[in-house]
């Protein structure tokens, strides 16, 4: 949320709300009027069609009813179907007679009951049929074979399962759907049949689009005709039956129905949305063009805003981001902008340039006050040791042991030579692990029997320059705090590069045998926390830490731990510096 309050607060964001608080109730209003109006006339257009869609099924049911009346009144009051009852009399004179009787008259009611493609009859007791087809049903000739077949097929099936008050639905081999009706009476069944496809002629006149349609669908809504289409579309074909539903993959379909009252099968219509849209009022569409007319004015004011007074501030902004990373040379360069931008320009520019030298004497004088506490930090001399060294004289001189006295004597002036260097803050490796060695020797002397040590370091790594004693003060603290009369205490230095870690750096390592460092002095040193006791102690290491980012920044680092196998270790890295003098600060001329 930080990150996001910049730009949130920013002038082109303030500028771009303002004028969509201006524009956006306007979008928002046209919006809702459009989408208002396409309610209103997708609702009058689907109402309309509901209503012709109930007048078109109402005119199929009551065709069905006429058809079924027939169907009863033959079942119940021709005598000829009692010849087909009683088994045994196919074949039989009269059998014949009522068979062609039955087939006539059929065949003449057909001719009058134009929706209906095929009256049939069924004597289940003598297996016989008969069938009486329109004049206009099939094509040819293999096509009323194939539909006389299909009738036969129904016909083998178990007709008792079936209800007799209803019309029921038929998908032929073909995949052709149809409808039929059967009405039993005792061991016979009458019926009629008619393709689906036919039922549908009089909906050809309605108007649904060019990509619309009205088909039947079963009763488990699966279409009769437009297979391809609902397919395709993936248009689902529930319907609410007091309104409609709205279908379709790529484009959307009012999907509309009508249950049969008479048959397990409905009557549904497609309207494609477009063919809606087309019939909205101009108005409307004007109402559309303002809409977009206004995102694009959006655009292009913010466009030209942007160009005008967005985009010389955020080359202001720019440069100032710049300044602030350090980069004290990021003018603004003249460029062609409004006079108000022109002045902001060269008042920036000449603001830099005083800004610039302000900054470089500060900097002088920030050096030449890390130099004074540079000197400072070096001159820094444990009274301790002092007072120790001039001890350990006074014993040996009582002990008359002029030898010794002799070699403290040269170690303790050699130590001071090292220290009194005040001018000094860089000297070679070689010079400061000689000091160490010199100081390593002083504590031998004082801990006769207890001291071991070893220093081992790579020939290349001698003449490259390090800050003076910062070795040497590692190795005081080990002995300061894990010398022990009980016990031989082993310190070792070891000095190495490492390419594969850092080619750029030398790595001093140091450690002693001692018990390490406690748990929450070493806490305190990893996490960067202040080690001075009260009494002055742990100041060496806080001086080393001082010096190395006065010296170094971040370039170098310091790293304290135990070894696994007991004793305190301390890591120093140090960039590879090549000795070209002795009296300069990194950062001053050297």
């Amino acid at each position: 949320m930080k990150q996001l309050r910049p730009w949130l607060n920013s002038l082109r964001v303030k500028l771009f709300v303002i004028i969509l608080l201006i524009v956006a109730p306007l979008i928002v209003i046209i919006t809702i009027n459009d989408y208002y109006s396409v309610h209103v006339v997708r609702n009058q257009v689907a109402q309309s069609n509901k209503n012709l869609l109930s007048l078109y099924m109402n005119q199929i049911d009551s065709n069905l009813i006429d058809i079924d009346n027939y169907l009863f009144n033959v079942s119940e009051g021709n005598t000829d179907l009692l010849q087909f009852e009683y088994p045994g009399n196919k074949g039989s004179a009269q059998y014949s007679l009522a068979k062609i009787r039955l087939f006539n008259e059929m065949k003449n009611e057909i001719e009058y009951y134009r929706s209906i493609d095929m009256f049939f009859l069924f004597s289940e007791s003598n297996d016989d049929i008969l069938l009486a087809g329109s004049s206009d049903y099939g094509t040819t000739y293999d096509r009323r074979e194939a539909v006389q077949n299909e009738v036969r097929k129904l016909l083998s099936t178990d007709l008792s399962r079936i209800d007799y008050e209803k019309w029921h639905v038929w998908k032929a081999s073909d995949g052709e759907y149809y409808l039929y009706h059967v009405v039993k009476t005792g061991t016979v069944y009458v019926g009629a049949w008619v393709a689906a496809d036919k039922l549908m002629t009089p909906l050809h006149l309605m108007d649904f689009g060019e990509e619309g349609g009205a088909l039947l669908a079963t009763k488990e809504l699966a279409p009769m005709q437009l297979r391809e289409k609902v397919e395709s579309e993936g248009i689902d074909l529930h319907y609410d039956s007091s309104a409609f539903e709205i279908a379709g993959g790529k484009q959307s379909y009012l999907v509309m129905g009508e249950a049969s009252a008479k048959g397990d099968f409905h009557l549904i219509a497609l309207i494609p949305e477009t063919a809606i849209l087309q019939k909205l009022p101009y108005l409307q569409r004007i109402s559309s063009l303002i809409t977009i007319a206004a995102c694009v004015f959006l655009v292009l004011f913010f466009f030209v805003m942007r160009k005008v007074f967005l985009l010389p501030i955020q080359r202001i902004i720019s440069a100032m981001r710049k300044l602030k990373d350090g980069n004290w040379s990021s003018t603004l360069k003249p460029y062609s902008t409004s006079t108000e931008f022109e002045v902001m320009n060269q008042t920036y520019n000449h603001m830099i340039d005083e800004i610039r030298n302000l900054k470089i004497n500060v900097y002088e004088e920030k050096l030449n006050h890390q130099r004074a506490e540079l000197k400072h930090l070096q001159l820094q001399i444990n009274p301790h040791f002092f007072l120790n060294a001039l001890n350990i004289i006074y014993n040996l001189a009582t002990v008359k042991d002029y030898a010794l006295i002799q070699e403290m004597t040269k170690c303790l002036v050699a130590y001071f030579r090292f220290m009194f260097r005040s001018n000094t803050y860089f000297v070679s490796l070689k010079d400061e692990l000689e000091h160490t060695r010199n100081y390593l020797r002083i504590q031998q002397l004082r801990f006769p029997g207890h001291l071991a040590y070893r220093i081992e370091a790579e020939p290349e790594l001698l003449e490259y320059d390090i800050p003076p004693l910062i070795i040497q003060t590692i190795v005081e603290n080990s002995i300061k705090y894990a010398v022990s009369m009980d016990g031989i205490l082993e310190v070792y230095i070891r000095v190495r590069s490492d390419t594969l870690r850092d080619p750029d750096k030398l790595f001093v390592e140091i450690g002693d045998s001692g018990p390490g460092y406690p748990e929450e002095v070493l806490r305190k040193l990893r996490s960067n926390e202040e080690t001075i006791s009260e009494e002055g102690e742990n100041v060496g290491i806080w001086n080393i830490k001082r010096r190395l980012e006065l010296l170094y920044k971040q370039e170098a680092f310091i790293a304290f731990g135990n070894a696994p196998e007991g004793g305190a270790r301390a890591e120093i890295g140090l960039p590879l510096v090549q000795k070209e003098g002795s009296g300069n600060v990194p950062g001053s001329s050297r």
